[in-house]
This record gives C-alpha cells, structure tokens and sequence, in this order.
C-alpha cells in the first residue's frame, strides 16, 4: 500500500481521522472544523494549489517512495517541448499557450452529447440522510459549476411524505425537491440523472419521472457500487420508522415487528435499525440471462420516453465488468459509471467496504482492456466514468489517461460533498436563525476560518465569481454550501489545468495514455502503463547515439 500521509505541512493540512489514499479521513464527518486539502480547498479554492507562507519558505516534495498498486504510484508525464490541440493555443505562441487557456469541458453521450465544465460528476446521492439535509448545497452548487449530480435510490420509499398507490408512486415531494432545486440553477451544462434499483423499479419511480420531468431528467439503472455487494443501506433510530419501512417492502433489520426486539429497543439496547435494499438479478442464472434481462429494461425506458439512460456498476469480478462494457455498448447507454474498491459510503458494513471487491486502479485497468478489445472489433463503446477513491485534481488527470480515450467524466463521492457541510457549517455559524434550516453544526466559526475572515465575501475564494454569474438578487438564493462545491471545484479545475499545460495539451480531450507513468514495476505489470524510466528510453538512446 502507498504511504499516506495524515499532514501535510506544505499545504497547512491536517486530517482528524485516519486519512486514505485520497487525502480524505476514513471517517468524515459533517462537523468537522478541519482541515484535510478537500476541506481547506472549499473556501480557498486554486490558493490551496501552492505552498503556504511563500516568501517566508522554500517547499519540496516529500513523496520518496512508490509502494504497492495504487493511483499514488502512479506519475503524470510533462514535457519540455511541443503543444498539442487547437484553439485558442497556437502552437510556437508562448503568449496563447497558457495553462489558463486549457479547456477542460467535457461531453457523455451516445446519440445526443451531453457537456460538462469539466469531468466531474457526483456520487450517487441517495436516501442517506445526509443526503438529503445537505441536497439545497449539493444540488445549486453543481448546477452552477456546470456538473452533472445523481439522485441515488430509495430516494421514493424513504419518504413518508411519498403516496403510493396499487404498488406505484403518485407523489413524492422529496425527489420533486431534489430535481427541482438543480433545475433552478441549470444552464444547459450537467444533467441531474436518477437511478433506479430494484423497489424504486417497483415502486414505478421512472414512469412518475418521465410523466412530471420529461427528458429534462437522465434515468441510471444500478448494478452496485463499489463500497459494498449488497444493497443500500441507511440507519433508522426510530421504531415507527422503521416499522414503516418495513410496510413499504424494505428489509429492516433487525425485524421491528417482533416483540422481543421492540422490546430491546425501549431498554435501548437495540438503538437502530438498518434498513436495506434487495440484490438484482437474483433469478437469473447466467451472463445471456442478465443481458436478455438489462435489455428489456433498456428497451422500456426508451419506450417510456427517456433519451438519456446510464448504468452504474460495482467493483464485482471481470465478468460483471466485461457485461457491463459490452450490454452499456449495445445498448447505446450515454454512460456507464465503473466503480472501484476503495472509495468511500454513507453506509456501508465497514469490514465489508475494507475487504470485498476489486480495487479502483485494478478495475479501471480492466476497463480500458475490455474496452479496447470491443474498439479493436470495430464495436462502439459507451463512454465511461471512473469512480472509487479520487478526490484531487491529480486523480483525475492520471484516471482519465488510464481509461482514454473511453473516460469522459470522474465519479466523486465524499470529495464532493465535503463543502456542502462545510458551507452549511459557516452559514449556520454566521447566521444563527438559518442554522437549523441549513443543518450547520457550528455555533461560531473556529480558529481555521477566521484565519480566513468573517463573512462570505472574505471566505470563499469564489463568490465574486458567483455573484458575477447570478446578480446581486441571485446570490441572496446561494447557499454557503453551493459557495464552498465552486470554490472546491476551481481548486480543482486551475489544478487539472496546469497538469494538463504541463503535459503540452491543450484540452481535456486530447489526454492519451502516454501522459502517465508506473512508478513501480509492479503498477506496470497490472496497469500496462510503461515504469517511467522507460517512457522514451528507446528515443533518448537514439537522440544519443544520432
């Protein structure tokens, strides 16, 4: 496993909790008060790009060792001559070549382009709770950036508010918020894309969508994620809850209705309940099954009317992952959403999010494989997004020249919801009458922000830039949190930006393969990305030799 470090001194970073590979805290928490890079980069935006305190230091890299197979031992390619692309940037015009003027918009699509302002996209968020208290930061947030959001499951059969009616939804007033407030901002680029697992297919969620939202809104059927192999889960602490969810067709366990539990509960010795979603597929018993099965499915939501559908799959073996590539491709999907081991959950059993499943680089490896066997058959192949424990600008880059040229987005989770609390946190701090309403966690602001400053204008690095895009009227509907996802995203966007620049491209397209490296040979033999003392060893002998 590749070092992972819990500070960083250079940056003025710390993490509260055990951090991972992505720089973000096994445990995240919608309090915290600070400060891992994703954290700190959601009010200081592109400033978290360089080392602190400049005039004052001189700063260099503390990454000695590569080891095991990861996206940390993996290198980002640069080159001290050339300039690929077309645009703005003419070649031999060091005054037009400037990494500023690198375009990082990005399009998914198979008969009808989507595009994006850079190849980020969310996570699936479901009917965790904390999806839902954070949605208004989450969804205006992403609208404004220009990214797509995904409204995951259950989202339909957790809400009591929602009707029912013989077996098929009639209203649901908290899906209805969550497309509603990303429409409200969305100016053409990003989609909000709803996905569909086994009891919102029942409970009819597509056919309510496309008769209220049309084609505004994308359709996802879910396969599985990458931190668990079963169904969603969410916590319950309530017996009446509970009790309800389990009318509603849902796995509760441990099963409210028995008196022996219910009587656990009131001594509290049993506190809550975990409520869970059903496999798929379980009555099929082989790949030609599943295929027949997916393409049903496929062919009745374009008969429903939907233009957009996607797929999101899990970290399962080789087998699920070729099915994937191959039935996505076939089936003419916009996306298919490939999540690897190692990211991260709302809820997910810990032990089995530690042990099961196929790890992000190994997967996203394969991916491209299979992928390029169907290009290599004259096939088209769906566009893909990576997923699975990437939060930085330099994750993004290195998946998306793994998988080029088939990538075109990159699945965030928890990177992306981390300024939604974080805002929220301020805005409940700075504004006590708002705090229940915007769930913050703060009575006062602590020492790391008001290092920073006092008031939205001081804080966040972006909201001159937002108060430009939406008015003086318009910023009085921006939440904190939406303020924090903009900020997070130009840190990430100027940070591409340069990786790109550096590695002589001009656009996010035109990213190949070539512009990584192996660290370790051990990376080379499982990725098939050449160890970098190797990259143009051939050339440089015959430069010498010429």
């Amino acid at each position: 496993m590749s070092q992972v470090q819990k500070s960083n001194d250079v940056l003025g970073t710390v993490n509260r909790g055990n951090s991972t590979e992505s720089g973000l805290c096994t445990l995240c928490r919608a309090d915290c008060t600070g400060k891992c890079e994703t954290w700190m980069s959601s009010f200081k935006g592109r400033s978290m790009l360089y080392p602190r305190d400049f005039g004052l230091v001189t700063a260099g890299s503390g990454n000695t060792t590569h080891l095991g197979v990861s996206y940390n031992a993996m290198r980002i390619q640069g080159y001290n001559y050339g300039w690929s692309g077309n645009g703005k940037c003419k070649p031999n015009d060091s005054d037009e070549c400037l990494f500023t003027n690198v375009s990082l918009e990005t399009e998914f699509g198979c008969e009808e382009k989507t595009t994006a302002r850079l190849p980020l996209m969310t996570g699936a968020l479901g009917s965790t709770f904390i999806a839902a208290k954070y949605w208004e930061s989450f969804a205006i947030g992403c609208a404004l950036v220009g990214i797509p959001i995904v409204v995951g499951e259950n989202v339909v059969g957790v809400d009591r508010k929602s009707e029912i009616q013989n077996g098929k939804i009639s209203k649901s007033p908290e899906l209805d918020r969550r497309v509603e407030t990303y429409m409200r901002f969305h100016d053409g680029h990003g989609a909000i894309i709803i996905q569909l697992n086994v009891e919102d297919t029942r409970n009819g969620v597509a056919e309510y969508v496309i008769d209220k939202y049309g084609d505004k809104v994308f359709i996802e059927l879910k396969w599985g994620q990458g931190a668990k192999n079963i169904g969603g889960e969410i916590e319950v602490t309530n017996l009446d809850y509970a009790n309800f969810l389990k009318k509603r067709g849902y796995l509760v366990d441990p099963d409210p209705e028995k008196e022996e539990v219910q009587n656990a509960f009131r001594q509290r010795a049993i506190k809550s309940f975990a409520r869970h979603s059903r496999l798929g597929y379980t009555s099929l018993a082989n790949a030609d099954q599943v295929k027949e099965n997916f393409m049903l499915s496929v062919d009745y939501l374009r008969k429903l009317g939907f233009r957009h559908i996607s797929l999101k799959t899990g970290s399962y073996g080789m087998e699920a992952l070729a099915m994937a590539i191959k039935f996505a491709s076939e089936a003419n999907l916009d996306l298919l959403t490939i999540d690897g081991s190692g990211g991260g959950t709302g809820m997910s059993p810990w032990n089995m999010m530690e042990t099961w499943g196929v790890p992000s680089i190994l997967l996203h490896s394969k991916a491209y494989e299979y992928a390029s066997l169907l290009a290599a058959k004259g096939k088209k192949v769906v566009d893909l997004s990576f997923a699975g424990g990437l939060a930085r600008e330099d994750h993004m880059f290195k998946a998306l020249a793994l998988g080029a040229p088939y990538v075109k987005m990159i699945c965030m989770g928890r990177g992306v919801m981390i300024p939604g609390f974080l805002g929220a946190n301020i805005e409940g701090a700075l504004h006590p009458e708002r705090r229940e309403a915007v769930h913050g966690n703060w009575a006062t602001l602590p020492k790391s922000i008001r290092e920073v400053g006092e008031s939205p204008e001081q804080i966040f690095s972006g909201y001159y830039d937002i108060l430009k895009k939406v008015g003086s009227q318009g910023i009085k509907e921006i939440p904190y949190g939406a303020m924090a996802i903009w900020s997070l995203a130009d840190k990430l966007s100027a940070g591409l930006q340069q990786l790109l620049a550096g590695a002589r491209k001009h656009s996010i397209k035109d990213i190949s393969r070539s512009d990584i490296a192996s660290a370790n040979r051990e990376t080379e033999l499982e990725t098939k990305i050449p160890f970098i003392t190797d990259v143009q060893d051939e050339v440089a002998k015959n430069l010498l030799n010429s």
